[in-house]
């Protein structure tokens, strides 16, 4: 993950990103909050209560309102290796989260600290040949019975392809098949691993998003998440 990279777009991360997802006729907010939804509900079905949360590469800080409203008693840390992004996050939503910077190939929290570990849209910045070394290290700082969700751009879709090649800051982005995802995910220890497809409708078409529920399986969604348990 390049630093330098992201300290540079940290002030107009926001700008850059409405206009980026103009095309679906909704706010970024739309996309932030949906995640934290689905957290949410991820971690109810697993039966985890987390009261320490953290985001993994947080940025700056687009997720944290929505984690406080959803996990309204949970500790929140937001964890980036942008010195720059994390000040901006801190600016925008003071003592809401703990900031930590990542620096090297560890993430500056002891074993088991955390009770749900997110990530949204962070593992595309990442080279693929250290997928597996940062899930280990997300396992690391998750309790036992802890979990882990992962959110990424979907590659068979070709509005979120188009939207990331046209993007300034996933200039260098390589996205990553869900199939692909999965395998990772279970090579690095986790268990109880799960796939869902998510966003398959734009703006104009957003009666028919209650269907979405039931279309999980379906590879066209715009995203998807995996998620796994530490046992």
């Amino acid at each position: 993950m390049d630093a330098a990279e992201f300290d540079r777009f940290a002030d107009e991360y926001d700008q850059l990103h409405a206009k980026n997802i103009a095309v679906t006729g909704e706010k970024p907010e739309y996309f932030h909050e949906y995640k934290i939804r689905l957290l949410r509900e991820m971690t109810r079905a697993q039966g985890v209560e987390p009261r320490s949360l953290l985001d993994f590469g947080a940025g700056i800080g687009n997720a944290l309102p929505f984690l406080r409203k959803y996990f309204p008693d949970a500790r929140l840390t937001a964890a980036d290796v942008s010195e720059r992004s994390l000040e901006v996050a801190a600016g925008r939503f003071p003592g809401m989260a703990e900031g930590l910077r990542i620096e090297g190939e560890r993430i500056p929290a002891e074993d088991g600290r955390f009770d749900a570990a997110f990530s949204a849209c962070v593992f595309h910045h990442i080279p693929h040949d250290e997928h597996e070394r940062w899930l280990r290290e997300l396992r690391r700082v998750t309790r036992v019975g802890g979990m882990l969700a992962v959110f990424e751009h979907n590659p068979l879709n070709p509005l979120t392809v188009r939207a990331v090649n046209t993007c300034p800051f996933d200039e260098n982005a390589r996205l990553i098949r869900a199939g692909e995802l999965v395998k990772r995910f279970e090579a690095s220890g986790w268990g109880e691993v799960k796939m869902r497809y998510h966003v398959f409708f734009p703006h104009a078409l957003a009666g028919l998003r209650g269907l979405e529920k039931w279309m999980g399986r379906v590879a066209l969604g715009g995203q998807y998440s995996v998620s796994g348990v530490k046992g």
